[in-house]
């Protein structure tokens, strides 16, 4: 028995744990309810997304409850709120306390941070539209974001954009399946594994492109 089949009730709503959490939640709250999850799970992903959003989608296909775009923008801008948050704090943190931080945990070293901080430097925007799409990156992205000091503005408009593609493919999942949301789980990780594969892919031709566009004479 999977965590989201023993979760879900007969009736398709969890009644226990964080999903029942969450669905209680998206029930009392609405909208304001999906939002304040996706912004929370941003910050801190104590419930992955690709629970939280089709549970909202199921929820969404309640009668009376609110719609699948109202799930989608709701969700949307709960994950940049909670990305903004993370980018705010980052930039205020700055790089040397980043990396002094970040350094102790084991297999990690600063020169790994450099590096890292140094291709975002270079690839800003492509880092973060694609990287709302990847389980766990999903929250990191914003970090050098705020220690690169990223203008806000391009921040914004790569945020949203990637979070409402990835917000829209697991809310319409969601709605689709109804009381059977929990279903997902069963392609939720080869989904998850086309994404990293897509964004490594994307990433590659990003920086070939980049380092032919270089050598090309004017």
């Amino acid at each position: 028995m999977t965590l989201l089949t023993a979760l879900a009730s007969a009736s398709g709503v969890p009644d226990s744990g964080l999903a029942g959490f969450v669905a209680d939640t998206m029930n009392s709250l609405g909208l304001l309810g999906v939002g304040l999850i996706l912004a929370v799970e941003t910050i801190l992903p104590f419930l992955p997304s690709e629970v939280a959003l089709p549970l909202a989608g199921f929820t969404a296909s309640v009668p009376g409850n609110f719609s699948v775009v109202g799930a989608i923008v709701a969700a949307t801008v709960g994950s940049v709120a909670g990305a903004l948050i993370l980018y705010w704090l980052s930039r205020e943190f700055g790089l040397d306390r980043t990396r002094s931080v970040l350094s102790r945990i084991p297999l990690v070293t600063a020169r790994d941070i450099d590096k890292g901080v140094a291709w975002f430097a270079r690839n800003d925007a492509v880092a973060v539209f694609l990287g709302r799409m990847v389980p766990a990156i999903r929250s990191l992205i914003s970090i050098p974001a705020g220690v690169e000091r990223m203008a806000v503005s391009r921040f914004l408009i790569y945020t949203t954009a990637g979070s409402l593609l990835w917000n829209t493919i697991w809310i319409v999942a969601g709605y689709q399946l109804g009381s059977n949301w929990a279903k997902v789980e069963k392609y939720a990780h080869w989904l998850k594994y086309a994404f990293i594969v897509a964004v490594i892919v994307a990433v590659v031709w990003f920086v070939v492109y980049k380092v032919r566009s270089r050598r090309t004479p004017a």
